[in-house]
């Protein structure tokens, strides 16, 4: 079966890397996430990463109990990359070569992120985790995932959560939620959906960018994404498309 896309940016939320133990980074989760990666890959599509740290610290709330926003936001970006490095062990550990790039520079642990070497890393068909955020403070990982995805040309980003979906509420509280199977990019906007932050609609809307949310823990699920079947939701500029 044909690949959908040729290159995507999978975002990823922190919490899709917690278990059920409490653990902020759950090794089995991890290891499940790496072998679906491992797996799509090995059928041709290149892959970029951007992963939340909200699983380890969330600098937008630690902001609103009285923490200096700039502070927060910064360990915000901080717990992306221990995000990165633990998925990029994971990946290398089952054969999977894998670039980590920081916006923060911290060559230690990780290249500096340059948009050339980002996408020379994708040429030769190695997975790139984009961490650090966008390096500034007061802009969110979806928004990174947005900025990123352009910049590396990527065909669509890919949001892989707990949930298989877009809700019109919480499914967690409300059995009676509707999923929708297509959004417009104003529909998102105008419903205040809870699929990305408004900057990173807009960036995906001005550049014509397709956003897939599906839910990332389900086995499989990231492969029927990228061979294009219909699951989770499509966030698109035209419902006819």
């Amino acid at each position: 079966m044909p690949l959908a896309f040729k290159r995507i940016l999978l975002k990823l939320s922190g919490e899709s890397l917690m278990g059920q133990q409490g653990l902020a980074i759950d090794p089995t989760i991890v290891k499940n996430v790496a072998l679906e990666l491992k797996e799509v890959k090995e059928l041709g599509l290149e892959i970029g990463i951007v992963i939340g740290g909200g699983n380890i610290f969330r600098g937008l709330s630690a902001s609103t109990r009285g923490m200096d926003r700039v502070s927060a936001d910064y360990m915000g970006m901080l717990a992306t990359v221990i995000n990165a490095l633990a998925l990029q062990d994971m990946l290398e550990r089952n054969g999977v070569v894998t670039r980590a790039l920081t916006a923060i520079r911290m060559e230690q642990l990780a290249e500096p992120y340059i948009r050339r070497r980002a996408l020379r890393h994708l040429e030769k068909g190695r997975i790139v985790i984009l961490a650090g955020g966008t390096g500034s403070p007061y802009f969110t990982t979806d928004t990174t995932a947005a900025l990123r995805a352009i910049e590396i040309e990527a065909d669509a980003v890919l949001k892989g959560t707990k949930v298989d979906g877009v809700y019109d509420s919480d499914p967690v509280q409300n059995p009676n939620a509707k999923k929708y199977d297509k959004l417009t990019y104003l529909e998102v906007v105008q419903k205040r959906l809870r699929v990305m932050d408004s900057t990173a609609i807009t960036l995906c809307m001005e550049n014509d960018l397709p956003i897939y949310v599906f839910n990332i823990t389900k086995r499989n699920t990231l492969k029927q994404v990228v061979l294009g079947e219909n699951i989770g939701t499509k966030v698109i500029g035209d419902k006819n498309d």
